[in-house]
């Protein structure tokens, strides 16, 4: 081997991490198409985008069942496409077009996919946290073997549902695996300034929850780390999961994110998450021409969705108050 190569990768499980490698590519795209959208106004309102973090979202999801459940946050596009959501119907959401996954309704923030298990992001910091505990223990109760993932940030960890949420998992054993990514902003505040003590597997431990500690940008050591802890899970016992990683672009698709040195973000690329299992699977003997047509196919699967979602009709104005409950006067008695 020449002096100064890397060695070849040779106990690498190349399908399951060329899926992951496939993944990732989708969410990334999925994302640029659509803060192209909210820049052209087909999207009003916020687009958060979680570039730079998919890893996080490919890796754990890639380790779950269709019947398992996740919650999200407002940065929840990647959840949703790993855990098995169609880009054109979440797109067409996003444009608040007819045919999307709550009829237009939701949007960015708030999509679901209950036919996936995807229970919904959640535009309130920390809100899923509680949704998610409930959801486990409706699990514990009926006697079932689904597991639930509960997304959020680091900022999260400041506010009263991470106690409450983790309290209760704690206390009731509950199938939950709370996965913090920690990206090292609240919006666009450095978490650090803001949090007290030793951070989010400190708290966690201190409910009585182990944690445990990943590269959040190596797929590799996320998937391995959330396969394990997920085997525990299932069998009743919560467990925490820290994922270390960075938010590439700003805090919201129209953030310049100038609170930051453009040095910080430009060291921070050469860590893209995407990049990195490129490489360890060019490593492991993957030709780089075949990364090449995922990568690109993942461009084309995203442009058409994003074309597809534009050319689709608004939802008919009967719909406006189709879903909303109306329980009358409660003067009158009548709910």
């Amino acid at each position: 081997m020449p002096s100064g190569e890397e060695p070849p990768v040779t106990n690498l499980d190349i399908e399951r991490y060329r899926e992951r490698f496939r993944q990732m590519c989708r969410i990334r795209f999925f994302e640029e198409e659509a803060i192209a959208a909210a820049r052209d106004k087909l999207v009003l309102g916020a687009i958060h985008p979680s570039i730079g973090q998919e890893a996080v979202a490919a890796g754990v999801c890639g380790n779950l069942r269709r019947s398992d459940i996740i919650l999200s946050t407002h940065r929840g596009h990647g959840h949703t496409l790993a855990k098995g959501a169609e880009p054109l119907p979440m797109m067409r959401e996003l444009f608040g077009r007819d045919g999307g996954y709550c009829q237009g309704k939701g949007g960015s923030m708030h999509i679901a996919d209950f036919s996936v298990g995807m229970l919904g992001a959640n535009g309130v910091v920390a809100a899923n946290i509680n949704i998610a505990a409930g959801a486990a223990h409706a699990i514990k109760l009926k006697g079932g073997d689904e597991v639930v993932v509960c997304f959020f940030g680091d900022g999260a960890i400041n506010r009263g549902p991470f106690l409450e949420g983790l309290n209760w998992a704690g206390v009731f054993k509950l199938p939950i695996l709370f996965v913090c990514e920690d990206n090292g902003f609240a919006a666009t505040t450095r978490t650090k300034a803001m949090t007290a003590g030793a951070g989010p597997a400190a708290r966690a431990e201190a409910l009585g929850i182990p944690a445990s500690e990943v590269d959040g940008n190596d797929v590799v050591s996320v998937d391995e780390t959330a396969r394990e802890l997920l085997d525990t899970v299932r069998r009743g016992e919560p467990r925490f999961l820290v994922a270390r990683t960075y938010r590439l672009t700003g805090h919201t698709s129209s953030d310049a994110a100038a609170y930051r040195p453009e040095e910080e973000v430009k060291e921070r690329w050469l860590n893209d998450p995407i990049e990195n299992c490129r490489r360890l699977l060019e490593a492991a003997g993957v030709p780089a021409a075949e990364l090449t047509a995922l990568h690109e196919a993942a461009a084309a699967e995203m442009k058409e969705a994003h074309e597809a979602a534009k050319a689709t009709d608004w939802p008919a104005e009967a719909l406006a108050y189709a879903d909303v409950q109306d329980v009358g006067d409660p003067r009158k008695g009548a709910f």
